[in-house]
């Protein structure tokens, strides 16, 4: 049977976010923002998180959007955690007190963060900004928080049970034989890892800095290639992964006004996100048009080819699972 590939189409302004996806969600600071679960489920604490593409993948999308001085507070996943920056800038921080360290990130960015290590971010723009969130794994599991956070969003009401569902106590209360989440004990922080600003920056790749990763497709010169993370094929020639991380996907991005792919068949489970420009994926005999903060999931052993229609350049993220 033939698939419908917009079933498999995640339109920006078809996404339908939480409001208050996580535990700190009514904490100032981090109340205003937005979460959005593209493709799996996800890390949300919120049980009506709309969830666009449930299929399993290999891996899960989400992003988030901020208002200026709005992010995350301090948490650790314990599978691989990468951000792509759409628009605005964002502050990263990390350690126990997120006082260890920071890096600031633009659009077109991407950084790689370890696992088993708290970290937090913020969006530092005047205006609302957006960024996706890979996460690997089908499960990407659950997030640790720090005390502080777990404290401070008690005393808002939120608190986590120890099924790490999220209830709000201002609405309803504990349920019977469930608990509230004990926060980690103070030696229990020592389980987490350290870094350094200059330690995490090896796991950064600037657009400002890009040409130090352009490659070069060698087909026709329409194509420039950065591939990031896990190997990569295309037309006949493999690109060596920049950030020396094993995440459980891939990520590439294709530049270009002219940039394509010819047709090819993949086994694998395989996303494009737009960045800039409009793109023409056709997967057999069917065609979608994507752009900016759009997304699409091809489905596994379908023959698709990728295209730059616009009149400007345009950047589309591809993130794979893993060879």
């Amino acid at each position: 049977m033939t698939i419908d590939i917009n079933t498999r189409l995640a339109r920006f302004e078809d996404l339908i976010p939480s409001k208050v996806p996580f535990v700190e969600g009514k904490l100032k600071g981090h109340q205003d923002r937005s979460n959005y679960s593209i493709v799996g489920p996800g890390v949300s604490e919120d049980s009506k998180q709309n969830v666009k593409i449930a299929e399993a993948h290999g891996f899960n999308i989400g992003a988030v959007s901020a208002a200026s001085m709005n992010g995350s507070g301090l948490h650790s996943h314990t599978t691989a955690e990468v951000f792509l920056i759409f628009s605005g800038s964002w502050r990263f921080y990390w350690g126990s007190d997120g006082k260890e360290g920071e890096v600031i990130l633009h659009k077109g960015d991407v950084a790689s963060f370890p696992t088993n290590m708290f970290r937090g971010f913020q969006n530092i723009s005047d205006d609302e900004a957006y960024m996706v969130v890979v996460l690997g794994e089908n499960d990407p599991g659950v997030i640790t928080w720090t005390p502080k956070v777990i404290k401070d969003a008690k005393d808002t009401g939120m608190v986590l049970l120890n099924d790490n569902s999220l209830i709000d106590l201002d609405k309803q209360k504990i349920p019977e034989g469930k608990k509230a989440l004990e926060p980690l004990h103070e030696n229990d922080l020592h389980q987490f890892d350290h870094y350094t600003s200059d330690e995490i920056e090896k796991f950064v790749i600037r657009s400002s800095d890009s040409q130090r990763y352009i490659e070069d497709d060698e087909h026709f010169n329409s194509n420039s290639i950065i591939n990031y993370l896990d190997e990569l094929s295309l037309h006949e020639k493999t690109f060596k992964p920049h950030i020396p991380h094993h995440t459980g996907f891939g990520l590439s991005l294709l530049t270009g006004k002219d940039a394509h792919i010819h047709s090819y068949q993949s086994k694998k489970s395989e996303a494009f996100l737009c960045l800039d420009g409009k793109w023409e994926i056709t997967c057999d005999d069917q065609k979608v048009i994507i752009g900016p903060r759009d997304t699409f999931s091809a489905p596994k052993n379908s023959i698709r080819s990728v295209k730059q229609i616009s009149d400007e350049v345009g950047s589309l993220f591809l993130v794979r699972q893993k060879n």
